[in-house]
């Protein structure tokens, strides 16, 4: 019989979302257990056993538990391997890919989640600073410029052919243009949503709402 894969973790999650579209890109059947936010269940021992920071998601494979979104979606990338477009096997060729990945999920990522999806969605208005928001939305678009200009030279972010960096680029980009803020007018940005939007694995797994997820009055 072989092996169901198990992911811990609610689909409103951000870093759900990544390691879903993810399997979805490898085709790879992985049954999603609701946990974190509303659902609870990350302060139990048994979770906290899989993960000690309390946090969504966890993958169960036939090993070890394994968290963080991007270990858990380079492990699946690299034993279920569709390609060697979308994950090269090459060290030095996959390292091409997976700078772009680092700098998506790390920088890019990070800026979208703290400079516009935290302060605006997760934090009531009463409680934020408009100081720090304004310095992280400026943090942001710098960001934005980075990547507008990769992807007016490449259709994806890694060069012509989507790759595993897209996962970590693309997956914030739902939030981006769909939160009521301000954005700076970054057209290869918004062609290259467009373009993500066009995969059936980033519908369903990234287009997820997030109204759950608001703040009183947010």
């Amino acid at each position: 019989m072989e092996n169901e894969i198990t992911v811990y973790g609610r689909a409103t999650s951000s870093n759900v979302q990544a390691v879903m579209w993810c399997t979805a890109e490898l085709g790879i059947s992985v049954k999603r257990l609701d946990y974190g936010h509303n659902f609870g269940g990350v302060d139990t021992p048994e979770y906290l056993a899989m993960n000690p920071n309390g946090l969504v998601p966890v993958l169960i494979d036939d090993g070890e538990p394994i968290f963080e979104s991007m270990a858990i979606a380079r492990y699946l990338a690299d034993r279920y391997r569709r390609d060697e477009v979308f994950w090269p096997s090459d060290p030095e060729t996959r390292a091409q890919v997976d700078k772009w990945a680092e700098w998506g999920k790390n920088t890019w990522g990070a800026a979208v989640g703290q400079g516009v999806f935290w302060p605006l969605v997760r934090t009531s208005p009463k409680d934020r600073d408009p100081a720090k928001i304004a310095a992280a939305m400026a943090h942001m678009n710098g960001v934005g410029k980075i990547l507008n200009d990769r992807l007016s030279a490449s259709r994806f972010i890694a060069g012509d052919v989507f790759t595993f960096a897209d996962i970590a680029t693309g997956y914030m980009l739902y939030r981006y243009f769909t939160i009521q803020f301000e954005r700076h007018d970054y057209p290869a940005i918004a062609a290259y949503y467009e373009r993500l939007q066009e995969r059936p694995a980033y519908r369903e797994h990234v287009m997820v709402s997030f109204e759950s997820l608001r703040a009183e009055g947010a």
